[in-house]
């Protein structure tokens, strides 16, 4: 089944390429990357290949651990020696019983006549000394400890084992085949402890590397030791055990090792190929961008479906770059509506100029001045509007957000902005609560915002009009409202006055304002979490047709 048959999958498990987006809405240059690899590719992938290392890693550790700790081994040696001590205790109290039912010295003879009547471990050698240390008698065990272990393959330990004596061998240079250690020069040295009455055992190795242990036990009657009883024995079956057990360990670790290396391999490719394709995908817009070649927008890889960090990774690049498209379109979009406002005063600039130059009496070329003096104007404040609204953005970021009282705030402007409303006879009305109301941003460019709309609600009054500005905390925002008693706003600029360049002016005011207020003002209280819109003051049981009573401007602001 091709991937154009592929039956829709929920989000909630994701595997290997099974996040894929539609073909449609992959970058072509993508999509042959993605068609070029397998499940994983870890000639191109380092996290790939760092997945699995550290995956497998830590199994080798493991299995380090257990082969080199070896505590099977070491409870097999204990179980030997503690097993050789019983069997030693045995055959003492074997002789001692002997010694007692027949009074008689315990001679050479007699002691190699019991020693032969004893059945003795396989591979233990047992040994019969007088007390003055003569061995009497010497006997081992039919068999050997190595046969008590039923015999099984051990392919695995043999080839590592022939590998690490081969390896060894390189920096070895002393020969130690062959040599091994007699037992009767071990059970020697236990001879002074066990003539005192003590019961004594020691564990030695021989250059080889095998282990041997021996046991002495006295032989006392009427406290007095009359003989020595000794038992020697290899580790033969140990090392048979301890083969069976680490091939069974390597058997385990191996399957371990291959499940892991697959489930590693599935979970680089679910980790992997989606960041090497968001990678790819942010590289190809770089190089696209850089060589001025295939004008397109980006295509980030749509891993939305999968809940886990790289589907908010790709949740947050998409969003990016949607975000970077939308600046860069408001971007062309305000310097469209630039050429458009600033041609304007140019044009008629241009034209009160040619004009100028044909004008024959003073009053027609004062008249052109006024013009030019008054599309100047209007071209220094578009500029400076202009220069304000394209640094907002980055200023914006750059300030610092202080916590102040917004009461406070605006009980200053409205003295100051109060007294030029009341100079051209508008009634100035503010209605503040007692109560200071802490907000935390920047004060200034909110005071900005406020400037804006009181000078704004003068602006269309008339003597006798009124403006009027009020505060209220309502939960978890504050909200600040400017009405007037002008005009209104026209029903169908309600959705348009926060727009770049829009201006509805009466016509005495044509040209002095650049219809930016507005904009940047949305643009500032929206950067601190807020909204603000417009709405005409009209009775609550009104017609919407009627004459409006007025403007309101509300600023909602997060507390």
């Amino acid at each position: 089944m091709g991937k154009e048959d592929r039956p829709a999958r929920s989000g909630d498990v994701v595997l290997g390429e099974d996040w894929t987006s539609g073909e449609g809405l992959v970058d072509p240059a993508l999509r042959e990357s993605r068609d070029r690899r397998g499940l994983v590719s870890l000639n191109r992938s380092p996290l790939a290949r760092k997945i699995i290392l550290f995956n497998l890693l830590a199994l080798l550790v493991l299995a380090g651990g257990v082969l080199f700790l070896n505590p099977f081994r070491e409870t097999l040696v204990s179980l030997r020696g503690t097993a050789l001590e019983n069997e030693a205790r045995l055959v003492s109290d074997v002789f001692e019983a002997v010694a007692t039912e027949a009074p008689g010295p315990l001679d050479a003879p007699r002691l190699s006549r019991v020693l032969s009547d004893i059945d003795l471990s396989p591979g233990v050698e047992a040994f019969a000394i007088t007390p003055d240390g003569e061995i009497a008698a010497r006997r081992i065990g039919e068999g050997s400890s190595a046969d008590a272990v039923p015999a099984r393959a051990t392919p695995i330990v043999d080839t590592l084992t022939g590998a690490w004596n081969g390896i060894s061998g390189l920096f070895s240079h002393t020969d130690d085949t062959g040599a091994t250690v007699d037992p009767a020069e071990v059970v020697k040295t236990l001879l002074p402890a066990a003539q005192k009455g003590e019961a004594v055992r020691i564990d030695s190795r021989a250059p080889d590397g095998s282990r041997l242990f021996a046991v002495a036990e006295p032989v006392t009657v009427n406290g007095q030791v009359v003989a020595v009883i000794a038992l020697a024995g290899d580790q033969g079956g140990i090392d048979a055990l301890v083969r069976s057990e680490r091939e069974q360990v390597l058997l385990i670790f191996i399957a371990s090792l291959m499940v892991s290396f697959g489930l590693s391999l599935i979970l680089a490719s679910t980790i992997a190929n989606p960041l090497s394709d968001l990678a790819a995908a942010a590289e190809l817009g770089r190089d696209r961008d850089a060589r001025k070649m295939a004008p397109g927008r980006v295509r980030i890889p749509d891993l939305a479906a999968r809940p886990d960090e790289i589907g908010r990774l790709s949740v947050a690049m998409r969003g990016m770059v949607a975000a970077l498209y939308d600046r860069i379109d408001a971007n062309e979009q305000f310097a469209a509506d630039v050429a458009h406002e600033i041609k304007n005063p140019l044009a008629s600039l241009r034209s009160a100029v040619g004009t100028l130059r044909l004008a024959k009496r003073e009053d027609q070329k004062d008249k052109l001045l006024d013009v030019i003096e008054h599309d100047v104007r209007r071209l220094d404040r578009l500029v400076s509007d202009i220069s304000n609204a394209s640094r907002l953005d980055s200023e914006l970021v750059k300030e610092e957000e202080e916590e102040f009282n917004l009461v406070r705030t605006l009980t200053n402007l409205s003295e100051y902005l109060g007294a030029q409303a009341r100079e051209k006879g508008v009634e100035f009305i503010t209605d503040f609560p007692s109560e200071p109301i802490m907000l935390r941003g920047l004060e200034a460019r909110l005071a900005q915002v406020f400037v804006n709309l009181i000078t704004n609600a003068v602006s269309f009054c008339e003597d006798g009009d009124a403006v009027r500005i009020w505060a209220r905390r309502r939960d978890n925002r504050v909200l600040v409202v400017v009405e007037d008693t002008g005009p209104g706003i026209p029903e169908q600029a309600l959705t348009k006055v926060f727009k770049r360049f829009y201006s509805e002016r009466p016509q005495g005011q044509f040209g002095e304002h650049s219809g930016l207020g507005l904009a940047i003002s949305k643009q500032i209280v929206e950067a601190h979490g807020g909204v603000i819109w417009a709405e005409n003051i009209r009775p609550t049981h009104a017609d919407v047709t009627s004459d409006p009573l007025g403007a309101r401007f509300v600023v909602g602001l997060p507390v």
